[in-house]
């Protein structure tokens, strides 16, 4: 029997516990009934930023942008390919640095595209510039 673990819904932020083994049994969220996985970002708000940071007991790649950014919009594609392949065992999301000034700030970001890594609430690796969706894997997995 494996463990369960905590994941955060990424459309009413509750918190589910699901055992590791069944994570890529599609699970739903206990209170809403959504898929806990859509193998696409989630785009987080500094209201829902921190709850998926501390509460998700997988790792977390956030994609810091903005929508006037030219790479970062080439990177998108990218990032989605990223998210089919890498979840159920990586939570991916957005934060779009013009609507979400304040957690741009709180994590430094100098630079977008940002992609910053984040396990057990903090944070493991950070690559500046866009990358491909193969890199984006690769990279990710390298780290963990």
């Amino acid at each position: 029997m494996s463990s369960p673990l905590h994941i955060v819904c990424p459309h009413c932020v509750a918190i589910n516990r699901i055992p590791a083994a069944r994570l890529t049994d599609q699970p739903k969220c206990g209170k809403c009934r959504q898929a806990l996985f859509s193998a696409s970002p989630l785009a987080l708000t500094a209201a829902t930023f921190t709850r998926h940071l501390e509460r998700n007991d997988i790792p977390l790649l956030v994609d810091f942008w903005a929508p006037w950014c030219g790479p970062c919009k080439m990177m998108a594609p990218a990032f989605e390919q990223a998210a089919a392949e890498l979840e159920p065992q990586v939570r991916l999301a957005k934060v779009d640095t013009e609507a979400e000034q304040p957690l741009g700030a709180r994590f430094g970001i100098r630079s977008i595209p940002t992609l910053a890594l984040f396990r057990n609430g903090k944070e493991v690796a950070r690559q500046p510039g866009a990358m491909g969706a193969a890199d984006i894997v690769r990279w990710v997995r390298s780290k963990l």
